[in-house]
């Protein structure tokens, strides 16, 4: 691989979920063509890891079949455990918990990967070879599970951030705790997925960078401890939040610098829809996004190489 791959991963799922708690609506579908088209623009190819309410909205399965057609995106499967079926509640009130699949027996866990696995499949008409987990909760058993149904690719571990905080089923564990796994890609190792492995399932992690020195990380944590809090240090994703170009700069060159032959973006499909999220609440704020992401696309062009996760997995195989 002559430059990096930089891989664009979308969760694409229904509008404004982190306010919306007993419906769920599909409108972000007719904005996706717009993105799409930017993406082309520079030769970027990204992947729409896509959840059940997406795979059954017209507008989204009209837009996809044609991404497919022509070559020029990749669909692969998000799962949120609490609406999609065969529904298994959880909780009192799963629509507002969110619990984790992870959270689940194990035979729901399978029921629910087989059901999104196979309606993807079917709509699309293509294999499945890429995943996210919702809310970036994984484990060993998951990763078992995608493996027999032929993924190839997951990109569900967040390294630096520990996800236990953040409570699904409210007398549960949380989520997980991805503080010390590694941040490059790695065939992982399916009784324990922070090591790297004999199997054929490659993770490929979110690009993360520390906000601070790890001197002041330290301190910050010993603070917390104090107060009797456990948080991650503070950390910058590859994501656009609305006026962070150089910050999403400096997480590129940061984690190219450490030696990896990728970096990963992510937003979610409902981000790009005025009022489909907090961070973007009305059209000045999409047009913003967008100026913004044209200048940092047109910066990053010439540094990498647009790849699907499917076309880097198959860089991976043939480089090991």
């Amino acid at each position: 691989m002559h430059k990096p791959a930089f891989l664009i991963t979308i969760d694409t799922e229904g509008d404004n979920l982190w306010q919306k708690h007993d419906s769920i609506t599909t409108e972000n579908a007719k904005y996706l063509p717009r993105f799409q088209q930017l993406c082309e623009k520079y030769g970027f190819k990204p992947v729409y890891l896509t959840n059940y309410e997406m795979a059954i909205d017209p507008a989204y399965i009209e837009f996809a079949k044609d991404v497919i057609a022509r070559g020029t995106a990749e669909i692969g499967m998000h799962l949120h455990a609490w609406n999609s079926p065969p529904t298994a509640p959880l909780t009192d009130d799963d629509w507002r918990y969110k619990p984790y699949l992870i959270e689940y027996s194990d035979a729901v866990m399978r029921d629910k990967v087989s059901y999104m696995t196979q309606l993807l499949e079917e709509t699309f008409q293509t294999k499945m070879v890429s995943h996210r987990a919702g809310r970036w909760a994984f484990d060993e058993r998951y990763a078992r599970l995608l493996l027999e149904h032929g993924y190839q690719v997951d990109c569900s571990v967040t390294p630096k951030v520990n996800w236990q905080p953040a409570k699904g089923a409210p007398h549960g564990m949380g989520g997980t705790d991805y503080r010390d796994f590694p941040q490059r890609a790695y065939f992982l190792d399916e009784n324990d997925i922070r090591r790297e492995g004999n199997s054929s399932l490659l993770e490929v992690p979110m690009s993360i960078q520390h906000k601070h020195s790890a001197l002041m990380n330290s301190i910050k944590q010993g603070y917390d401890r104090l107060r009797g809090k456990v948080r991650s240090p503070s950390v910058h994703w590859l994501r656009p939040m609305g006026g962070n170009n150089d910050t999403m700069k400096r997480v590129v060159e940061q984690t190219l610098s450490q030696g990896n032959d990728y970096v990963e973006y992510m937003l979610h499909s409902s981000e790009y829809m005025p009022g489909g999220s907090p961070t973007f609440k009305n059209e000045h704020d999409i047009e913003r996004l967008y100026e913004d992401l044209d200048a940092f696309f047109a910066w990053l062009a010439p540094k990498t190489q647009g790849m699907t996760l499917a076309e880097y997995y198959q860089y991976k195989v043939a480089e090991k």
